[in-house]
């Protein structure tokens, strides 16, 4: 059986891939709106792009009301913002949601209705060249061609995809991710480890895929508890960068599973940034399904050294998840409740929740058939 393999066109990597870029970047185009958030802002990373664009005389605009996870309505804004400055190519900087609503606004600035007028369907068409630059070792949004909004009039969050989404040009500069805090380290972290399990556990994982997904899960439990301890670590932050950018990878070509797909419902309705709403439920997801694959779990559990190799199936497949667990206790990942979600109106919600997931069609790609009963009593679990 055949597959195929995308990622982003051109990636700049390593030490001093922002400055190195510069002649890069300046092929795209004439102008380009900057899409970010006040964060990156106020941090100065923002400046340093600008500076390298105008040492490479490349005109720009700033759309910076990326606020959380991003809207319909803020890519309806970011759109007018771009036709209205008259640019000719788009640069996402920042973490997930950024990087996100540039691919949604390079999309929109092209194709006609609304954006969710796009959900079940393939994106299409001739958009502006697309430069990504993640300030987050997470999202792996830089090299995916999928992008995550909410369509604010039913409180879901629009799963959205198509080739044309990959950028041109990624840029991962690990220096650019030593201002996140802590709590942003933590979450983006897990978000890179789901993305990477969920690969290697994924019915559409790939000889490929899987060398990518394993190297990305032994080295995010290696680095990020460093990293975590300590955030001016460059020799973690450089090792987070590159498993962040495995992991994306990994997901652009096998897809993500139930984790994902439980996750954006939470993500909607409770306003969860994208990388703890994973974090929330990566341990009773992974408990539920593990039966499915034992034998997948078990190499990933051999492969961090929680097991070894005379460990069964099962037995090794279950250290992998008390493996997991002290991770999250490391890096000081909540519960549902402790994160601040409502008991009684978590409940209220799980019917539409479960129903919401399951149509997600992420759910579907896990080595464990999953109906509607199934996700419901793992978001029970997960109170």
């Amino acid at each position: 059986m055949s597959t195929q393999f995308t990622t982003a066109g051109c990636t700049i990597m390593g030490d001093n891939a922002l400055v190195n870029a510069g002649n890069q970047i300046a092929t795209k185009g004439e102008k380009a709106l900057i899409i970010t958030g006040k964060h990156i802002t106020k941090s100065g990373i923002l400046q340093k792009l600008t500076h390298l664009l105008d040492e490479n005389s490349v005109l720009y605009a700033i759309f910076n009301e990326i606020t959380g996870e991003p809207t319909d309505t803020m890519i309806k804004e970011s759109v007018a913002v771009y036709q209205r400055e008259h640019c000719d190519f788009i640069i996402g900087l920042g973490g997930g949601s950024p990087l996100d609503s540039a691919k949604a606004c390079a999309a929109m600035s092209v194709l006609e209705g609304s954006i969710s007028d796009y959900v079940g369907k393939e994106m299409k068409g001739i958009l502006p060249p697309l430069v990504l630059i993640p300030t987050t070792a997470g999202t792996g949004s830089e090299v995916t061609q999928f992008t995550i909004i909410t369509d604010t009039a039913h409180d879901v969050k629009m799963l959205l995809k198509g080739a044309v989404l990959l950028p041109s040009l990624a840029i991962i500069d690990p220096a650019l991710s030593y201002s996140a805090p802590k709590s942003v380290t933590a979450s983006t972290g897990i978000d890179a480890l789901t993305h990477a399990v969920e690969a290697y556990t994924s019915q559409k994982a790939t000889p490929v895929t899987d060398l990518f997904a394993l190297s990305a899960i032994k080295r995010i439990f290696t680095f990020l508890p460093r990293v975590y301890r300590d955030g001016s670590d460059k020799e973690a932050r450089s090792e987070m960068a590159l498993a962040s950018y495995q992991a994306g990878i990994c997901i652009n070509n096998a897809s993500v599973t139930v984790v994902h797909g439980m996750s954006r419902p939470i993500g909607a309705l409770f306003h969860v940034p994208h990388g703890f709403s994973n974090a929330l439920l990566i341990v009773p997801c992974f408990e539920y399904v593990l039966d499915g694959c034992y034998e997948r779990f078990a190499t990933i559990a051999k492969e961090i050294g929680v097991a070894s190799l005379s460990d069964g199936d099962e037995e090794a497949a279950k250290k992998f998840i008390v493996a997991l667990k002290e991770l999250l206790h490391v890096v000081e990942i909540p519960c549902l409740l402790d994160y601040g979600i409502e008991r009684d109106k978590f409940l209220q919600l799980c019917d539409k929740m479960a129903t919401d997931a399951l149509a997600s069609g992420s759910p579907a790609n896990t080595r464990k058939s999953l109906g509607i009963s199934d996700i419901r009593t793992i978001y029970h679990n997960a109170l």
